[in-house]
């Protein structure tokens, strides 16, 4: 379980940087809304995380159709979790987006662990 967790955290780091440039360059570039933004680049870092999650965390044997249907549906609830704590911490208390984004980030990093090696990609050995 340790090795998946450390590759699990580099894929995400990955995936998460991605995100957050996307949400920057959003938000301070376009002046799109955090919350929107933050949704966006969830969602666009998401197929990387998929991809490199699938071949190199967890080495999954599990086929496409079934891994990117349980990935997909993972990912909606944290799309929600993100959603959800950046609008609540953002929009209704006033926290700055990117200090928001990073508490919904640990959160949805915690959930998504969990979903993806015990559901997800059913790991085949620790």
């Amino acid at each position: 379980m340790i090795a998946h967790l450390i590759k699990f955290l580099g894929v995400g780091a990955f995936a998460t940087l991605l995100q957050y440039v996307i949400l920057i360059a959003q938000v301070e570039l376009f002046a799109i809304d955090a919350v929107l933004a933050s949704c966006i680049g969830f969602a666009i870092s998401a197929i990387f995380n998929y991809l490199l999650n699938y071949y190199l965390t967890f080495n999954s044997s599990e086929r496409h159709s079934v891994a990117a249907l349980r990935f997909s549906m993972v990912v909606s609830v944290g799309l929600i979790l993100n959603a959800t704590l950046m609008f609540v911490l953002h929009t209704k208390i006033g926290m700055q987006y990117l200090i928001a984004q990073i508490i919904a980030t640990l959160v949805v990093l915690c959930f998504n662990f969990l979903a993806h090696r015990n559901w997800t990609y059913k790991a085949t050995s620790d």
